[in-house]
This record gives C-alpha cells, structure tokens and sequence, in this order.
C-alpha cells in the first residue's frame, strides 16, 4: 500500500536528538535548538519573532490570547478548516463567524468578509490551504479600515510565499504547524510568528507558563516569578532538535514535494482541461510549498467510488475537512453569514492524494496510473 503521508526524515535527526541529551544536557524547552529553529524562521521568514510552540493549536491559543478578545467579540474565519483554528478562539469566549470559501483555493473568499463584520468583529483568520495563499492585499486592507486583527493560520504554508512575503509574516499573527503530517516536522509541533515587538515579549511570558523565566535567562531580571496568564506552550529541545535537522534542508524538501505536485499536476491537466475534474489553483503572485495536492471530483458518490479503487490498486487516498459549521461545536459556538455554496460541496469532492517527501518515482507512477485508470 502507497502512505498516503510519510513523515519527513533526512537522516540526522537522531544525531541532534542524541546531542541534545548527550551533549548539551538540555531536553526542556529553549534550548540551543529551539534557538536555533526559531532564528532560522526569523531570518529565513523576515518575521520580527518566531517562538516554537508545542504544536499549530497552541500557537493558535497563544494568537487568541494576545488578541485580548472578549467573550462575545467575533472572529470571522473560513467553515473549512481544521478545528483548531475555530478552538483557540472558542476557548476565550469568541463567537465564530464562518463564511464561503473560494471554489479556486479553497481559500476563504475575501470579497465576503466585509459583509460578515459587525460592531462585535475583532478578528479575521485566514487559512492557507494547502500552502497557496489567501488574497492578503484584500485582507488586510479591510483590516486596517476597521482596525481588525489579522490572524494567519498558516499551518499548511510554510515555505509558501505571497507576493514575495513569507506565509505567517503578514498579518499581526502566524501560525505553523510541525505536525508529522506536514512539509516539516517535529512530531509534534508549531510556532508563532509575531509582527509587534511588545506583544512578542508578552508572548514569551504566556509560553512559559505566566512567567518571565524567559527574562531572567537572559539575565534581564534577577529572578523570575509570574506576571500574567500563560500556558505550557513550550517544546522539549529535542523535539526541536529533530526539526532543525529538517530546517537544515528545507529548499531540499521543499523542490522534492514540489516535483511529485508537478508530476501530478501535468499528468491530469487533460482531466482538468475536459472538466472531469478540478484541480488545485495557484493565483498569481504565490508561490506555493506542495503541501497536498487534491483533485476535485463530481460529487460525493464519485469521490466515494474513486477512494474505494485507489485503495484496490493499493494507493491510499484521502478526503479532508466536514465543515465546521456543520459540526456540533459549530453550531455550539458559532454561525454561518450568507449562502454556503462551495464550502460543503466542494468538500463532499475533494479527495487528496499520496503527497510526502522522498516519494519514489514508481509511486508517483503507480499513484498516476491508478487514477487514469479510473476516469478511463
């Protein structure tokens, strides 16, 4: 059977997990690799602050917590996307405002968005499917017309830019995820990108747990005590250790998950141009990571049966999000503004395939033929 994910591995993560322990005798958080890994974003990225964080969801909890909502205060954000974009705002009383996704992207639409703000609205969260970005200029302006904050949830970008500008880095907040299931890996996982210098130094003090250790460290302060709300938002060094051996070869992964996305993509582009299909979009002016490649098919009974015979030619592929305003929680939580009309349809179609670093040549093709051997 052909994974459908494999978890990136270059070779030398051991060795850094094993200097981590042997060497350097520092597994706890903020350890020279975790220094490591975050300077690397910071320059890589052009982020004013990058913190490593125990994974997506928490740099997503640690983004709603320095937004200082209110319970009641609304957060307007895309219905398909994982959980954890709508948790971390849920978790501090926000009211959730879905909206329709774009067909092209999958990517919220943006020409909806000023329609969803009311006196309530403090936040916009955008999601980068699948790596490509959402259409930032737009975004941001509404921001600043009516002084929102900007929450990427960038989980799926890294490595992906927007008009030269790196995911995560563009609005006030950005969220990554190192999940085993992404691009890069840590097991598990994130990091906060963090434009403003005073809300980085508060967001160093909710990592470690309300404290100012981070401060006292540096030698800043002479003890360290607790300042204000917090959590255990901090990843063991050898975790970090495990992905700075992966940030190490970063453009390395990078061109080998997009050659497989091309491979993909020129082998089906007589399906997509006879509209049997629909197949992943890249507007102009991004540039995306190969995080997923999916196709779109007729409906849910079709995507259905083209699941059931990949599996039969020992291809494992998937489906991906239920909506989230369809969902207990989104129901709970929050509510849907206009007509949902792409985001549970194209959902019921979308199916992604096998898509990892270090895919051989001969699953690309067994994955390639399987499929034209169903639309055949």
């Amino acid at each position: 059977m052909i994974d459908f994910n494999v978890p990136p591995y270059i070779g030398t993560e051991l060795d850094y997990v094993k200097e981590s322990v042997e060497v350097n005798h520092k597994i706890c958080g903020d350890g020279p690799f975790t220094k490591k890994c975050s300077a690397w974003m910071q320059d890589r990225f052009g982020a004013t602050r990058a913190l490593l964080t125990t994974s997506g969801s928490t740099a997503l909890d640690m983004a709603a917590m320095l937004s200082e909502l209110k319970p009641g205060d609304e957060v307007i954000l895309p219905s398909f996307t994982f959980s954890s974009t709508a948790t971390a705002f849920a978790n501090v009383g926000a009211q959730l405002v879905f909206i329709d996704v774009r067909p092209d992207t999958m990517n919220i639409d943006e020409k909806l968005i000023e329609a969803a703000i009311t006196p309530k609205t403090r936040v916009i969260v955008p999601v980068h499917y699948a790596g490509v970005a959402c259409e930032m200029d737009t975004i941001m302006a509404i921001a600043r017309e009516h002084n929102l904050i900007v929450c990427e949830d960038a989980a799926q970008g890294v490595m992906s830019t927007y008009k030269g500008h790196a995911l995560g880095t563009i609005g006030d907040f950005g969220c990554y995820s190192f999940h085993e299931t992404k691009n890069y890996s840590m097991g598990e996982g994130g990091a906060i990108c963090i434009k403003d210098q005073k809300l980085a130094e508060r967001a160093e003090i909710i990592r470690e747990k309300g404290t100012d250790r981070s401060r006292f460290l540096r030698g800043q302060v002479d003890k360290y005590t607790w300042v204000d709300k917090g959590g255990s938002y901090l990843p063991s060094d050898m975790n970090a250790a495990y992905l700075w051996a992966q940030l190490e070869h970063a453009e390395q992964i990078n061109d080998d998950r997009l050659d497989t996305w091309a491979a993909y993509d020129k082998a089906f582009a007589d399906l997509a141009a006879s509209e049997r299909i629909s197949t992943p979009v890249i507007p102009e002016g991004c540039v995306h990571n190969a995080h997923m490649y999916y196709i779109k098919l007729r409906d849910l009974e079709d995507r259905t049966a083209f699941i059931a015979h990949m599996r039969e030619r020992g291809v494992c592929c998937v489906f991906h999000y239920v909506p989230l305003h369809s969902a207990p929680a989104g129901l709970k939580f929050g509510r849907f503004h206009g007509k949902d009309v792409y985001t549970t349809a194209d959902s019921d179609r979308l199916v992604r395939l096998p898509m990892y670093y270090g895919m051989t040549d001969a699953d690309r093709t067994t994955v390639i033929e399987a499929t034209l051997d169903y639309f055949a």
